[in-house]
């Protein structure tokens, strides 16, 4: 967990000052130099364009960093909102609310952000949009499964016995109580939006070139990984790595928040 927040820290820190650190211009081009191998000046050698392939995966991270946490956190927010009102009311709406999760879920999630992006047409922001569609379902189910656990407990009956409304008995006294499965869900979740990030920007639905993006440079470096294979090799690492790092630390404060590993 150690482990992983240190990758967290770092992958953070870059995604904030990577265009500050860059020591050439992402997008300037010496076609002379295409395909150079990485040492000297160029840390990770140049792409096919004469690309400084460092300075491009520095960019890349603030590309993954702003797109991880924009989705996860509004992924998380919609997610939290509508599975509490689903268990708190019961009923028809969580019938409706869970049927509506079935049928989300009935799809395969990066498919179906694929065809929405296909919709809506290549560009980040609709990367964004489509994530956000898929990225509520599991927070909800997860909230609802915790507000239903705690639904009948006798903090809550004691509030309820006070005068608490519905809205305060939701958002002052069980949202607290559920947050530690909410937040290693979070941490997880952030994983698999950058890796879905960088898949649909490696098939060209994502971050549009010459923008760089670590699927963007990866989809480039496919075609020269013979003559260059540090083009896939240097952003697939970037990739893995972050991954690594917040699963790491998923687990961590899984551990830590859970009373029962204790």
């Amino acid at each position: 967990s150690i482990v992983g927040l240190v990758i967290v820290f770092l992958f953070v820190f870059v995604g904030l000052f990577g265009p500050l650190m860059a020591p050439q211009d992402p997008n300037a081009q010496e076609l002379a130099m295409r395909l150079t191998e990485p040492g000297g000046e160029h840390l990770f050698g140049m792409d096919h364009l004469g690309r400084d392939l460092f300075s491009r995966i520095l960019q890349g991270a603030q590309v993954s960093m702003i797109v991880g946490f924009v989705v996860t956190l509004i992924s998380l927010v919609i997610g939290v909102v509508i599975g509490m009102i689903s268990a708190w009311a019961g009923g028809w709406v969580d019938d409706l609310v869970m049927r509506v999760v079935d049928i989300m879920l009935a799809f395969p999630g990066i498919l179906l952000a694929i065809a929405m992006v296909a919709v809506l047409g290549p560009d980040i922001k609709n990367v964004m949009i489509a994530l956000c569609i898929m990225g509520w379902v599991g927070y909800a189910r997860l909230a609802r499964g915790q507000v239903l656990s705690l639904r009948e407990a006798e903090f809550v009956q004691a509030a309820r016995s006070l005068g608490a409304g519905s809205f305060r008995v939701m958002f002052k006294h069980l949202l607290p109580n559920i947050m530690a499965p909410l937040i290693v869900q979070a941490t997880l979740g952030m994983a698999g939006v950058i890796i879905a990030e960088a898949g649909l920007s490696f098939l060209g639905l994502g971050v549009q070139p010459p923008a760089p993006s670590w699927g963007g440079i990866l989809n480039s470096g496919v075609e020269y990984f013979r003559e260059g294979p540090h083009m896939t090799i240097f952003p697939g690492l970037a990739i893995m790595i972050i991954v690594m790092g917040f699963n790491f630390l998923g687990d961590g404060l899984r551990d830590a928040l859970d009373p029962k590993m204790k």
